[in-house]
C-alpha cells in the first residue's frame, strides 16, 4: 500500500462549503439511520438489525466466527470507519490515511460519529501489531486495508479479524458488499441492507435524471506533473460512474492487470479521450488544475478541447475517493451537475459534427 500512496490517496479539503451548507444538502437520511443506531466512544447499542448470535463471515483468508456484539473493534480499512459509523458502531481504533493526523473523522460523517474519539493508529511502515493489540480489540476488520495472509494471521492471534472478500482485487471490493460484510461482522445485517438501499436509490434517481449518461464512455484520470494514470473498471471510483450508466474501457482493465490502476507513458495518453473525461487527485497534481489545463499532450485530447471534462477538486475530491455509504451521496450531489454539463458539451459536438 505505502509504495503507491499516490494511487490510492483521494485529495486533501482546499476551502469547500461551510458546516451549514453541506449538512443541507447530504445524507440527512443516511446520518438520521446511523444516528437511530448508537454512536460514542466506543462499541455499540442496541438499535437496527442488531443480532448478538455468534455467526460466521466468509472473507479471502477463510472464515471468521464471531460472538454475540462487539464492542472493541479496531478498524484498519483506510476508511473503514465511515462505514462503520454509518452502521451505528464507534470502533475504539481508526487507520490514519491522510490529512489532519489527529482527525479521521470527516466532515460527512460527524453527526453519524456522534462524539466518537478513537485512538488514531498511523502506520506508514505497515501495521503495528503491537498498537493494534494495545487496544484490546475484540473484532478487527480490514476490507479496505489490503492485509495480506500474514497479517491475517498475526492479527486473528490478537482477536477475530476480517479481511476483505476474495471475489475482488484489492481495494477493489464494492461498497455495497464491504456495508454487508461489515453488517455481518458487527451484527447489524439488517443496518447494512437499509444503507445499501438508501444509498443506490440516489444512484438509481441521479440515473433517471440523467439518461444521457446511459452507455458513454468515461475516463478517470490521474497526472502528477510528471506521470499520468487511469483507474480500472474494478476500481470504486470507476464503479461510481457506472452505477451512473457510464462504461469504463476495457482497455484500461487490461493495462491494470490484477490491479486497481495502470500508468501510462506520454506515448498512452490519447487511450484517455472519452465521451467524458474526469480528472482526479488533483491536489496531489504539481501545479493543481492549471498544470493538466496547459499541458500540451493533454490538450491534444479532443474532451479536454470540446469541454466534455469534470475536475474532482476540495472536498468533492475528498469525498469521492473514499467511497462510503457516507461520504458517496455528497460526491453524488456535487459530480452529477458537472457530468451533465460535460456530457451535453459531447451532445452539442455530436450535433456540431453531423450538421456540419
Amino acid at each position: 500500500m505505502q509504495e503507491r500512496v499516490f494511487d490510492r490517496l483521494g485529495g486533501v479539503v482546499r476551502g469547500g462549503l461551510s458546516r451549514r451548507e453541506f449538512l443541507a444538502g447530504v445524507g440527512g437520511m443516511l446520518v438520521l439511520g446511523a444516528a437511530g443506531c448508537g454512536g460514542g466512544s466506543g462499541g455499540s447499542e442496541g438499535g437496527s438489525g442488531g443480532s448478538a448470535q455468534t455467526r460466521t463471515v466468509e472473507h479471502k483468508y477463510g472464515s471468521t466466527e464471531i460472538e454475540g456484539m462487539p464492542e472493541r473493534v479496531v478498524s484498519l480499512g483506510y476508511q473503514e470507519h465511515d462505514y462503520l459509523y454509518a452502521l451505528g458502531v464507534s470502533p475504539v481504533g481508526v487507520r490514519y490515511w491522510y490529512g489532519d493526523e489527529n482527525d479521521v473523522i470527516r466532515e460527512w460523517a460527524e453527526d453519524a460519529a456522534g462524539d466518537a474519539d478513537p485512538e488514531i493508529l498511523n502506520m506508514p511502515e505497515g501495521l503495528n501489531f503491537e498498537a493494534i493489540a494495545a487496544l484490546e480489540p475484540d473484532l478487527i476488520v480490514g476490507a479496505y486495508s489490503g492485509m495480506t495472509q500474514e497479517d491475517y494471521d498475526t492479527l486473528s492471534e490478537i482477536a477475530p479479524t476480517v479481511a476483505q472478500s476474495e471475489d475482488y482485487i484489492d481495494y477493489g471490493m464494492p461498497w455495497q458488499e464491504t456495508t454487508q460484510l461489515l453488517g455481518r461482522a458487527v451484527g447489524r445485517p439488517e443496518r447494512a441492507e437499509e444503507l445499501v438501499a438508501e444509498v443506490e436509490a440516489q444512484f438509481e434517481e441521479a440515473r433517471r435524471q440523467n439518461p444521457q449518461f446511459e452507455g458513454k464512455t468515461i475516463s478517470i484520470a490521474t497526472y502528477t506533473g510528471e506521470s499520468f494514470g487511469v483507474f480500472a473498471e474494478e476500481d470504486l471510483r470507476s464503479r461510481f460512474f457506472t452505477s451512473l450508466g457510464f462504461t469504463v474501457p476495457e482497455e484500461f482493465t487490461e493495462l491494470a492487470g490484477d490491479s486497481f490502476f495502470a500508468n501510462l507513458s506520454e506515448e498512452q495518453v490519447e487511450l484517455l479521450e472519452a465521451d467524458v473525461l474526469v480528472w482526479d487527485q488533483i491536489s496531489f497534481t504539481e501545479g493543481g488544475r492549471r498544470a493538466i489545463e496547459e499541458n500540451p499532450l493533454i490538450n491534444r485530447i479532443p474532451a479536454m478541447q470540446e469541454g466534455r471534462v469534470v475536475y474532482l477538486e476540495g472536498l468533492t475530491e475528498e469525498a469521492f475517493g473514499w467511497q462510503s455509504p457516507l461520504s458517496i451521496p455528497y460526491a453524488l450531489e456535487q459530480i452529477v451537475p458537472m457530468l451533465a454539463e460535460a456530457t451535453e458539451a459531447d451532445g452539442q459536438t455530436t450535433t456540431e459534427e453531423t450538421t456540419g
